[in-house]
C-alpha cells in the first residue's frame, strides 16, 4: 500500500507536470475508473464464481508489471500523455476483478466474527501507508525524479504475492463460489435493491463517491493553485489526512455494524469538515482540518463497509461489494473531469465545497430512505 500511494502521488504529479491542466488530471483518473463503471457488475460475478486467491494472484501481478512499464517509460524519457491514458485504463480493467475480491477476501481472512474490525483495521492499514507512501514519494520525486514511485511500486507487489504463497488454505474461512448461471447480473442487483439497508449505503456511497472523494484531481490543485505550493506540499496534505484516517480507522474498529443513522451522520459530519477545509487561508489550518478530514472520511468508509459485507448474503457477497467499488471508485469517471474543470474555471476551493454539498444531500437521502423505511415496517406491522 505504500507503493500504490506512492504511484498515487507520482501520477498525479506525472499529468501536471506534462499537461499543467486539472481538466486533463481529472480525464486520467476517469480512465483509470472508467472500466469499473462500465464492467464492475461482471467483477462482482466473477468474484463470486472462482476462488479468490486465485483471481488475486493473477490481478497484483498484472498490477505489478503495469507499475513497471510506467516506471521505464518515465525514467527513459519515453514518457507522453496518451501512454499514461492508455495504462491508467490498463490499470482499471485489472480493478474490475480486484477491488470486490479483495474486499470479500477480508471475511474469508477473518470470518464473520471479526469482520467488522478487520475492515476498520484494513483500512487504518492503508491510510498508515498513507502517511508512509506520500513521504516516500516527496522525497524521491524531489531528489531522483517521478519515476522512482512507480518502480518502487512495482517492486512493492512481490511483498503481496510473498503474502499470498505463504496463506494457509484450510484456515481460510473460503465461501464455496457459486455456480455459472444465466442472470446473475440481475439477481444481484434485484437483491440489493429489496434490502433497504444495502440500499441506501450504495446511494449514498454513488453520490459521495462521485463528487467528495475527488481528493486525487483537487488537492494537487490546491496545493499548487491555492496555497501556492509544490509537491512537498500535496505530500504534506496527504500526510495529514493518513494521520486523521488513521484515528478514525482505530475508533471503527472498535464499533459494530452502522444502521443507516449512523452513516447519515457520518456522512453529514464528512461533509461539513471538507467545507471547512475549502475556507482554509494556509498550509497550516489546511493542515489541521485535513486532520478531521481523513478522520471522517474512514469513519464513513469503515461503517458502510462492515455494513454491506454483515448484511449480505454469502453468495451474493462479491456482486454487492462490486456494487459498492463502482460507487466509490467507479464514479470517478464522472466526478473526476467536473470537479476538475469546476477548478479550473473557478478555483479549487469552489471544487473542494461541491464535494462538501454532495456530502450533506447523501447524508440526507440516507436520513429519507432510512425513515421511509421505517415508515412501511411500522405500517406492515
Amino acid at each position: 500500500m505504500c507503493g500504490t500511494w506512492a504511484q498515487t502521488i507520482g501520477l498525479s504529479w506525472l499529468v501536471l507536470k506534462l499537461t499543467h491542466s486539472g481538466t486533463q488530471l481529472g480525464l486520467v483518473l476517469a480512465a483509470q475508473f472508467l472500466p469499473m463503471l462500465i464492467l464492475g457488475v461482471w467483477g462482482g460475478v466473477i468474484t463470486d464464481r472462482f476462488n479468490k486467491r486465485h483471481i488475486l494472484y493473477c490481478t497484483q501481478t498484472l498490477q505489478g508489471l503495469l507499475a513497471l512499464t510506467l516506471g521505464l517509460l518515465v525514467v527513459t524519457h519515453h514518457i507522453e500523455l496518451w501512454m499514461v491514458y492508455v495504462l491508467a485504463t490498463s490499470l482499471g480493467l485489472t480493478q474490475v476483478v480486484d477491488n470486490p475480491t479483495r474486499q470479500t477476501f477480508i471475511f474469508e481472512l477473518a470470518g464473520s466474527q471479526y469482520l467488522k474490525n478487520a475492515v476498520s483495521l484494513n483500512s487504518t492499514m492503508v491510510n498508515v501507508a498513507r502517511i508512509v507512501g506520500p513521504s516516500i514519494a516527496g522525497v524521491l520525486i524531489a531528489t531522483v525524479g517521478i519515476g522512482a514511485c512507480f518502480l518502487i511500486n512495482a517492486a512493492s507487489f512481490v511483498a503481496v504475492l510473498a503474502a499470498l504463497i505463504a496463506m494457509q488454505a484450510s484456515q481460510l474461512h473460503s465461501v464455496p463460489p457459486v455456480a455459472r448461471e444465466k442472470g446473475q447480473i440481475r439477481a444481484g442487483l434485484r437483491y440489493v435493491w429489496s434490502v433497504p439497508i444495502l440500499k441506501a449505503t450504495l446511494i449514498m456511497m454513488f453520490i459521495i463517491g462521485t463528487f467528495a472523494y475527488e481528493f486525487p484531481v483537487i488537492m494537487p490543485l490546491f496545493a499548487t493553485v491555492t496555497l501556492h505550493g509544490n509537491a512537498s506540499t500535496y505530500s504534506a496534505m496527504t500526510v495529514a489526512m493518513g494521520i486523521g484516517a488513521v484515528t478514525g480507522g482505530l475508533y471503527a474498529a472498535g464499533r459494530g455494524a452502522a444502521k443507516t443513522g449512523a452513516l447519515s451522520r457520518a456522512a453529514f459530519l464528512f461533509g461539513a469538515s471538507i467545507i471547512l477545509m475549502s475556507l482554509m487561508p494556509n498550509l497550516l489550518t489546511t493542515f489541521i482540518v485535513l486532520v478531521l478530514v481523513g478522520g471522517l472520511s474512514i469513519l464513513f468508509i469503515s461503517l458502510a463497509n462492515s455494513t454491506l459485507q454483515l448484511t449480505s448474503a454469502p453468495a451474493m457477497r462479491g456482486r454487492v461489494m462490486a456494487l459498492w467499488s463502482i460507487a466509490f471508485l467507479g464514479t470517478t469517471p464522472i466526478g473526476g473531469p467536473i470537479i476538475g474543470t469546476i477548478a479550473d474555471h473557478t478555483n479549487p476551493r469552489v471544487g473542494l465545497a461541491v464535494g462538501g454539498v454532495s456530502a450533506l444531500m447523501a447524508a440526507g437521502l440516507g436520513v429519507a430512505i432510512g425513515r421511509q423505511h421505517a415508515a412501511r415496517a411500522s405500517a406492515e406491522r
